[in-house]
């Protein structure tokens, strides 16, 4: 599978990818929000290797893909879209962008046009996200991409022995074609 965009291009997850994954994964920046205090080989092998046993799956129902950098030829994070099973008519969208991107619009490119893999190629009524409320940056990629504010969860996820509250997003396909 191969989608692009103005300045990214998305394509299959391939299992030499760890490292560029690895790089970015270790960043501190990276890991405030992650649960992970830090990230080693194995952690991004597997983490790979997870994007590679789902684009066996049949059907597929998930849809993690590199995120490249078509300026530099460069793997700088990962975008995509999961159902939780075949008939669902709605999916999950994440991200992820290595921090030496941030802030330059690669997050945004990225989810418009997941949203519109997932409406367009997909057939999904429904499209909805999740970040951690603190993650401001987050929050205002999925209120720029059209995604309305659902809801607060109080202490939703526990990880960096703490409790974090996470806010949830989504927008519907009537939503998306009339922005």
């Amino acid at each position: 599978m191969l989608i692009s965009s103005e300045r990214l291009t998305f394509r299959e997850f391939v299992i030499e990818d760890w490292q560029a994954v690895l790089a970015y994964q270790c960043d501190s920046r990276y890991l405030q929000f992650d649960e992970s205090d830090n990230r080693d080989r194995a952690d991004v092998e597997a983490f790979v290797q997870m994007f590679l046993d789902q684009q066996k799956q049949l059907p597929r129902i998930k849809f993690q893909l590199a995120l490249i950098l078509k300026s530099e030829n460069k793997l700088i994070g990962n975008c995509g879209i999961r159902k939780q099973n075949i008939e669902s008519q709605e999916a999950e969208l994440g991200y992820e962008i290595s921090p030496d991107y941030w802030g330059q619009g690669y997050a945004t490119e990225a989810a418009s046009t997941i949203l519109k893999f997932g409406f367009e190629k997909l057939k999904l009524c429904r499209i909805w996200s999740h970040c951690i409320a603190e993650n401001t940056a987050s929050r205002k990629v999925l209120q720029k991409v059209g995604m309305k504010f659902k809801r607060k969860l109080l202490k939703h996820e526990f990880f960096k022995n703490r409790y974090w509250d996470t806010w949830e997003f989504e927008i519907t396909k009537d939503e998306w074609l009339n922005q």
